[in-house]
């Protein structure tokens, strides 16, 4: 490994670094948690001598007395920026803390249940804090490292952060200035550990830190640096354990980089067991180091003498790990730990054609790799929070993992409302420092497929709420001009999509439009009738302007743009509802030739095919333009069609933004979709094309769906519907007989469309 070639590349990337960051906004809050604490007694403190060092690592204890019968035991924790807690020398949060910012400046903070870990008498609290102390596209810094812990034991304040808990800035943690640093989306450090300045055992319960010094305090809870506090509104991380490589141990390393493949891409943290002489120097890192071209995130480790454990506490991902271990130094045991968002993946596909089983399966796994502090476009060049990644995401996560995912995209949609500027515009990503506002991501993020989604699948109407005045007001910063269409805006970035060949003023008619429909039905909702008349008045502007302008008889182009055909600005035509049934041909056409959409736009498209009953091309082109990936070795989808500088944007190999597929496999060809909100009423609708049969299952905020369909012989399904829920399933349009459950039934037809209700229960149909 060429580490000399990582350093000669610093300069580059500091320049960078310096010409692209800008500075967070003011923001307007939309909302804080009903169930914030208020209520706080603790101080902020932190330690003297590590106050503000980017990249530094702070030991904090506290022995105290529990005289209390312990029925129940609440720990309320927030730093800048993450923490590992022991209790008695067990450890009881591996990686807590979020990134910060709720909104601008302000801080999360966990609350955590401690019963289980409290002993009558004497107790000891060890808490490692990682401040980053610096801003990236998913973080903002406070500017000071701080703890604030506040433990309630049967509902009363029994212990509170002060100037009384005893610190020390931990010696065996470095940061080489020297050193190739990630690139500067990631508040991220490299770790370097030099074993040789350890505290052995310092988290245990029978350490005596009275040598060290005593915190210093830095102001009350919602105070400044830190400001106001918000309750982390996700689970804290799941953790599948410590697991050790299959390898022949002991061996001695020859010096070489030693290459442990993992099972599929995730989020890892690197372990070693080793027999050394001290000051041996060991590189971690993934094979996907320079993810997106940039350098990402690795460690080093600087030995001890004699045999020694070691977890560098930073996660990576890849899908495999680098040891580069010096000759001669002996290797006992190599390992990692998984950690990531706290969902299951309830959700399955498959039907009688491999190809669309392993997209689906590639979907899912790119999904859960993109979800940790915040949805995230990639795990390793940015880990930001893109909200065109986000919409996509949060589409696929209703399928394929359980209702602890939609709190994810809950977070996300408050964060993006309170980062709203002060003249209305929103951008993405946040939290962080990045600035610039791409016009067409954020009318996607609050309209029809962004938050109208999110409530529509989740029944979520208290978030609508929260947010409705703040979507109003970034849909107020639009305008329609004389010709009765939207006024394009440059924004920060005019960014349509990757690729080439956009037409970017019918995309941007097709966004507003799809912004207000959302916008309309949110105001439906909360009965605003106001509201709803303004964004019809302003669908129906386009609506009557919009064809006469860009439609030529065959395709929609705009008049003043001159290169190939855009496939999105069709697509979206389409899901707008502005194509005339008798001009599906031409679209179908037009969506067969044209392959211009990136990953990321390439879901609408075939989204439009299935909404103008072509499914058996929408497969045959989800499987043409997706064969390369899914051929491919990699657990995870890309950025782009292809990879590092063939791809787009730098070319990441795990972007959950090209899952759209997923998306469509369960949604159309299975055919499960909500039509009350909150899965009070759903579709059975199958559309399975090419395919003989598919099965799918999925878990709703009404319970488990699962439905297999098999047309080989008659047309048969079989069906789970949860309780409190009804099913609407659509029948052939040839049917003439049904049965449920081997008892005939009657159907009903409404234009055109044959179907029976079924309530909770599970059933076996067959129509005939």
């Amino acid at each position: 490994m060429n580490f000399k070639m990582m350093k000669n590349l610093q300069a580059l990337y500091f320049l960078f670094l310096f010409t692209m960051l800008v500075l967070p906004h003011k923001g307007i809050s939309v909302q804080l948690n009903s169930t914030d604490k208020n209520d706080w007694q603790a101080k902020w403190i932190s330690c003297a001598s590590n106050l503000d060092t980017i990249n530094s690592w702070t030991n904090y204890r506290k022995v105290f007395e529990n005289k209390s019968n312990v029925k129940s035991a609440t720990a309320y924790i927030a730093v800048d920026s993450k923490y590992w807690l022991w209790i008695n020398g067990e450890l009881v949060v591996f990686e807590g803390g979020l990134k910060r910012g709720p909104k601008p400046n302000a801080t999360y903070y966990d609350e955590v249940d401690l019963t289980p870990y409290l002993k009558d008498g004497q107790n000891s609290i060890a808490v490692l804090v990682w401040y980053f102390g610096k801003d990236g596209f998913s973080h903002t810094s406070s500017g000071k490292s701080g703890l604030l812990f506040e433990m309630k034991i049967n509902d009363k304040t029994a212990l509170i952060s002060d100037k009384t808990w005893k610190c020390t800035k931990n010696p065996a943690y470095w940061h080489s200035v020297e050193d190739t640093q990630p690139n500067y989306r990631l508040s991220e450090s490299n770790i370097l550990y030099d074993a040789r300045n350890e505290i052995k055992d310092w988290e245990k319960k029978t350490f005596n830190a009275n040598s060290w010094e005593n915190a210093i305090e830095l102001g009350e809870a919602g105070g400044a640096p830190w400001n106001a506090l918000v309750k982390r509104p996700i689970p804290l991380w799941k953790d599948y354990g410590l697991k050790t490589f299959n390898k022949e141990y002991p061996f001695t390393s020859t010096g070489d980089t030693i290459k442990c493949k993992l099972h599929y891409n995730a989020h890892f943290t690197p372990y070693l067991s080793v027999t050394a002489n001290a000051g041996e120097a060991i590189h971690i890192l993934t094979d996907n180091y320079y993810g997106g071209t940039v350098p990402n995130v690795r460690a080093e480790y600087i030995t001890r003498k004699g045999k020694q454990n070691y977890e560098s506490l930073g996660w990576m991902n890849g899908h495999e790990f680098w040891f580069v271990i010096p000759e001669g130094v002996e290797v006992n045991s190599l390992g990692y730990r998984e950690t990531g968002y706290n969902t299951e993946f309830t959700g399955s596909f498959e039907c009688d054609d491999a190809f669309y089983n392993r997209l689906w399966e590639k979907s899912q796994r790119t999904l859960y790799i993109t979800m940790r502090d915040t949805y995230m476009d990639c795990p390793d060049r940015e880990r930001a929070q893109w909200w065109g990644d986000v919409v996509n995401e949060l589409g696929e996560s209703f399928y394929a993992l359980d209702t602890q995912s939609h709190l994810l995209t809950k977070k996300g949609i408050y964060e993006l409302m309170n980062w709203q500027k002060a003249d209305g515009t929103i951008a993405s990503p946040i939290p962080g420092n990045y600035d610039s506002e791409l016009p067409m991501q954020m009318l996607n993020s609050v309209g029809y497929y962004g938050f109208w989604t999110y409530y529509f699948y989740t029944g979520d109407k208290k978030t609508i709420q929260d947010v409705y005045p703040a979507v109003k007001k970034y849909l107020s910063v639009w305008q329609l001009g004389e010709d009765g269409l939207v006024v394009p805006r440059k924004g920060g970035w005019t960014w349509g999509d990757w690729g080439e060949n956009k037409d970017m003023a019918v995309l941007y008619n097709e966004w507003y439009y799809l912004a207000c429909k959302g916008y309309a039905r949110m105001s439906d909702l909360l009965e605003n009738k106001k509201e709803k008349l303004w964004a019809e008045k302003q669908m129906q502007s386009i609506v009557e302007n919009f064809n006469k302008s860009f439609w030529n008889g065959k395709e929609y182009r705009s008049p003043n743009y001159k290169n190939q055909t855009d496939d999105r600005a069709n697509a979206l035509a389409v899901l707008c509802g502005f194509v005339d049934e008798s001009n599906y041909e031409a679209i179908k056409e037009v969506l067969d030739k044209q392959r211009h959409a990136s990953p990321y736009m390439e879901k609408y498209v075939l989204e439009a095919l299935v909404k103008t009953g072509n499914m058996d091309l929408a497969l045959s082109r989800m499987k043409d333009r997706f064969a390369k990936m899914i051929d491919s070795e990699l657990t995870t989808l890309w950025e782009g069609w292809g990879i590092g500088r063939e791809g787009f944007g730098g070319g990441t190999i795990n972007h959950a933004w090209s899952g759209g597929g997923l998306t469509i496999l369960s949604q159309y060809v299975c055919g499960l979709y909500p039509i009350e909100a909150g899965w009070k009423k759903f579709a059975v609708n199958p559309q399975l094309g090419t395919l003989n049969y598919a099965q799918t299952q999925t878990e709703t905020v009404k319970g488990l769906i699962s439905l297999k369909v098999d047309k080989t012989q008659n047309f048969k399904l079989d069906l789970k519907v949860p309780k409190e829920s009804e099913a609407i399933v659509y029948l052939p349009e040839n049917s003439t007989k049904v049965s449920v459950n081997n008892k005939a039934v009657k159907f009903e037809k409404v234009d055109g469309k044959s179907f029976i209700t079924l309530n909770a229960g599970d059933y076996k149909i067959v129509a005939e």
